[in-house]
């Protein structure tokens, strides 16, 4: 079985530099075999996002989530420090918590009570004589803490490899991406509460090459583009798109270019009156004062898709959105979304700009997401051809001496890394 899996990864990608072909498999979106090796190989290996620091409100905050086919709680323990665990109890399996988030210094398992301090701490286990005394030696009965969790300007990973590169290697270029969407915030980056959940009938690895895919826009979502053109004063031009994308390294990729449309931080639109006009000038000064006139240009008028490999996409758009997509199966996708601002601008007509442009293109009911997931599943109900039609073609803009937005760079940048970790089983 392995070594016809192996068989499967050799020939899953057809590169071709003389002929400027670059070609995906099909079969890699509907094997069940190459789904468990990646489950193997990238998602037990690579380093994946948790959560961020802001949505653990004060000390005992928790969030449970399924990250890499795991359950775990995410959380703020009695002292402050943050932590990440297993949800499972170490007596016979059950999970520690049931409950989606919440406050909590001590967790009891249902099945037989033990309880578990939210440091990790096993504190009492039923019946504890009936033990010998070594039973509790060595922290044995505590919670298991998940290998690695490390974070980066307050977004949290894990990696349930204990052998991985840190993270901040691991991020490579993406770190700057990150950097240029938390150095917006005059205080701090915050994530605004509500999580948007669905879910898609569709392989995951399409959502990530659909995340940096620039070309499909005009074709999939012309509603929108009508929207924006209207409430930016007619100002965004078809085909004019200044920009690239770039291979960050390590299946990272980000697609920058010129923002066509209203961004909270900080380009005005005639739509937000003028009172907003004042409110985002000053915001521009400050981004100015603070980093100079061509990095606050750049934060303000440029837009950012960033995909950091496997499954974590943060959209520097039309607001700041962060996605993961946790794969279930060869066919089905589970889709969890949060929207980010400055902290500054809770409670103030800024936030409200920011939240109506998240749900107009990002939410589940937005102009762009329904079209999104509609286009994956076709793909996916196409994809049973596979043997008669066998490839799918990334080869937009291979091998051209400038990238623009529309091509498929990012995309190869995370099949090339998706190939690798199958072929090194994982290791990075």
């Amino acid at each position: 079985m392995i070594a016809k899996t192996e068989a499967k990864i050799e020939t899953s990608l057809k590169i071709d530099p003389q002929a400027r072909l670059f070609q995906v498999a099909r079969s890699n979106y509907v094997d069940p075999e190459i789904f468990r090796a990646e489950m193997d190989a990238i998602f037990s290996k690579c380093w994946l996002y948790v959560g961020h620091d802001s949505e653990l409100k004060g000390n005992d905050a928790f969030e449970m989530r399924r990250v890499g086919g795991r359950s775990v709680v995410f959380l703020r323990d009695k002292d402050g420090q943050v932590r990440c665990f297993l949800n499972v109890c170490p007596h016979r399996g059950a999970q520690i918590t049931r409950h989606r988030s919440g406050r909590a210094k001590h967790f009891s398992c249902i099945y037989h009570g033990w309880t578990f301090e939210n440091t990790g701490k096993c504190k009492l286990v039923s019946e504890a004589d009936t033990y010998p005394e070594s039973f509790h030696a060595d922290s044995r009965n505590d919670l298991v803490a998940v290998p690695r969790f490390e974070q980066y300007r307050g977004f949290w990973f894990l990696n349930y490899d204990r052998d991985a590169v840190s993270l901040h290697d691991y991020l490579a270029g993406a770190r700057e991406y990150i950097d240029l969407v938390v150095d917006q915030a005059e205080e701090e980056m915050c994530v605004v509460d509500g999580l948007q959940e669905y879910s898609a009938r569709a392989n995951w690895k399409m959502l990530a090459e659909n995340s940096t895919d620039v070309l499909h826009v005009e074709t999939l979502h012309p509603t929108y583009l009508d929207l924006i053109r209207t409430n930016s004063g007619g100002t965004m031009v078809r085909g004019k798109l200044n920009g690239g994308g770039i291979s960050l390294g390590n299946g990272h990729g980000v697609v920058e270019r010129e923002a066509t449309y209203g961004r909270p931080v900080a380009q005005w639109i005639s739509l937000w009156g003028e009172q907003a006009k004042v409110e985002i000038d000053q915001i521009y000064a400050r981004l100015v004062a603070k980093f100079g006139e061509e990095r606050a240009h750049r934060m303000a008028t440029k837009s950012r898709n960033l995909l950091i490999f496997p499954n974590l996409v943060i959209n520097d758009i039309m607001s700041v959105t962060v996605r993961t997509f946790q794969p279930v199966s060869e066919d089905f996708m589970e889709v969890s979304v949060w929207s980010m601002a400055p902290k500054e601008e809770f409670g103030k007509p800024a936030l409200e700009r920011r939240l109506t442009n998240f749900f107009e293109f990002l939410g589940p009911g937005g102009f762009a997401t329904p079209d999104d997931i509609e286009a994956l599943e076709s793909c996916q109900r196409a994809f049973a051809s596979w043997r008669e039609a066998p490839w799918n073609d990334l080869s937009k803009g291979f091998g051209a001496p400038a990238s623009h937005p529309t091509d498929e760079i990012t995309q190869r940048a995370f099949w090339l890394a998706w190939r690798e970790c199958l072929s090194a089983g994982g290791k990075k």
